[in-house]
């Protein structure tokens, strides 16, 4: 059976209306953009970050968890945990040079915010190859680590007296800004075919009951009925 044979059987299972979202918003999701969290440890930003990630269509958020945990607060989120992928980094002498590099790896940008970055806005940092957005803890911000790490820096422009936005508020306004202009431009920021798929039927398993036995019953089913 193959990923999309599966895909239309567990459909089945799943309501019209939820099949329906599906179609709509998986061709709207990216992985062009991606959010990394530092020892974030009010569980209500960490939940604020994660919602908005999901309402402006990011798949991924990377967690480091040096010493910090991350906790979601799910009068926040409203469910929206359910539909991105949390890569968290808790398990490597340095989770922060562990996040770095397998960011790097996979081809992105590591960006870093601060309210004393150079002139690079939300508004004028380059597109064309994928972002990784940093936000660190609530009190001191980014690490020394990824700070010199980083590509990049970027800063949010403030014409008040205080020094810096609420990290949920931050993340807000550049993932907002940054996708819109995505969406306006020739940038090819969509997911490929068969991570398109592969990002519904992972939904799809959210949705079903037991769905380890679900899909060995109806791959068994699918191997009878062609013998």
């Amino acid at each position: 059976m193959t990923d999309q044979q599966l895909y239309e059987q567990l459909a089945q299972f799943i309501s019209p209306n939820k099949r329906a979202l599906f179609d709509h918003l998986a061709p709207l999701r990216t992985r062009h953009v991606t959010v990394v969290l530092e020892d974030i440890y009010q569980s209500q930003n960490a939940s604020a970050v994660v919602r908005t990630s999901d309402l402006v269509g990011l798949q991924d958020i990377h967690v480091i968890e040096n010493r910090n945990a991350y906790q979601l607060n799910p009068d926040v989120t409203l469910g929206s945990s359910k539909w991105v992928d949390v890569h968290r980094y808790r398990s490597h002498a340095d989770n922060t040079l562990a996040c770095i590099e397998t960011l790097k790896q996979k081809g992105y940008r590591v960006i870093a915010t601060s309210p004393r970055s150079p002139e690079t806005t939300p508004e004028s940092i380059d597109l064309e190859r994928p972002m990784a957005f940093c936000f660190g803890t609530e009190l001191t911000g980014l690490s020394d680590t990824l700070m010199n790490a980083a590509d990049e820096h970027l800063r949010i422009p403030m014409v008040g007296f205080t020094e810096s936005y609420n990290i949920s508020v931050s993340a807000a306004i550049i993932l907002y800004t940054v996708m819109q202009r995505l969406r306006a431009s020739t940038v090819n920021w969509r997911l490929p075919d068969e991570e398109l798929l592969a990002l519904k039927l992972s939904w799809a398993r959210k949705m079903v009951h037991s769905p380890a036995h679900l899909e060995e019953r109806l791959r068994r089913d699918a191997e009878s009925d062609r013998s």
